[in-house]
């Protein structure tokens, strides 16, 4: 087993492009490489979950199979659930029933596993774990990082009003630094020079009225967003990451369900993540 104890292991989000994410991590655990601090936002968190947890392609039956056989995407659900993902399928049923998760697996995991979510009441990110052994703890946080705004309940850690983590922190890399880690390796769900073409607009009052520094955030979403792309790409040139992204531009969107184009990210992912693992570990076949 390959422990990296001086690198942090980066996981941006992307809705159903975290499959490319899954990809990486399962061919991590194939060759046991493992990171002693983990940061991770939405898709990436939820990814992330398995792979604290050490199971293998669990991510990939929850993205894809069980996609296929649920269709837990649609509008129904944000009309009678509040979120476009049925929450109930993938924060009850499927941890507890359907592709159980191993609390206890990570629980004992010593490694540093923080997840990213956004403050309705600041505007800014928070990056909380959960390492007492409070399961529902566990599920809210990845809750919150993963409710993405407008299709999304906002949902409550201890209390507090939050969203997805990538409306103020997509990429969090220099969070990962400033815990001390110079070295960090950033899995990404976007080729190399894609940027966010759309524009940023000022959030009607009516919108989330009762939190106007969230507001402030979503209007400065994209902007936020693109300047993070060009600080990884500078900092992969200048040696300070290693990316791990896709090498086209990905068809898959945010709320995808086609399983072929799921699948084929996956697997795009998996060979990007041993080819990673060869090179820097030497890990075999």
């Amino acid at each position: 087993m390959q422990i990296v104890w001086n690198s942090g292991l980066v996981l941006e989000g992307g809705g159903m492009r975290g499959v490319f994410t899954s990809g990486v991590l399962d061919a991590f655990m194939k060759h046991e490489v493992y990171f002693n601090y983990v940061v991770a936002v939405s898709a990436g968190a939820c990814n992330g979950l398995s792979y604290m947890s050490r199971q293998p392609r669990r991510a990939r039956i929850s993205n894809i199979d069980m996609l296929v056989k649920y269709d837990y995407i649609s509008l129904r659900n944000l009309v009678t659930q509040g979120s476009i993902f049925d929450p109930d399928l993938l924060y009850r049923r499927f941890p507890d029933e359907l592709v159980p998760y191993d609390y206890d697996a990570y629980f004992a995991n010593r490694a540093t596993f923080e997840m990213v979510a956004t403050n309705c009441l600041t505007g800014r990110a928070e990056y909380l774990s959960e390492r007492s052994g409070d399961r529902q703890r566990l599920l809210d946080i990845v809750r919150a990082s993963s409710s993405l705004p407008y299709v999304s309940r906002i949902a409550r850690v201890d209390g507090v009003p939050m969203l997805d983590g990538g409306i103020v922190d997509s990429i969090p890399v220099e969070h990962a630094i400033e815990r001390g880690y110079r070295h960090c390796v950033v899995v990404a769900t976007r080729n190399r020079g894609w940027r966010n073409t759309g524009r940023d607009r000022k959030i009607p009052p009516l919108v989330y009225r009762d939190y106007p520094r969230l507001r402030v955030a979503l209007s400065h979403r994209i902007e936020a967003y693109n300047r993070q792309l060009e600080m990884v790409e500078q900092m992969e040139d200048e040696g300070v990451v290693d990316c791990i992204r896709p090498q086209r531009p990905v068809e898959v969107g945010r709320i995808e369900k086609d399983p072929k184009k799921l699948a084929a990210l996956y697997d795009e992912g998996f060979r990007l993540g041993e080819e990673f693992c060869r090179r820097e570990f030497g890990c075999g076949s």
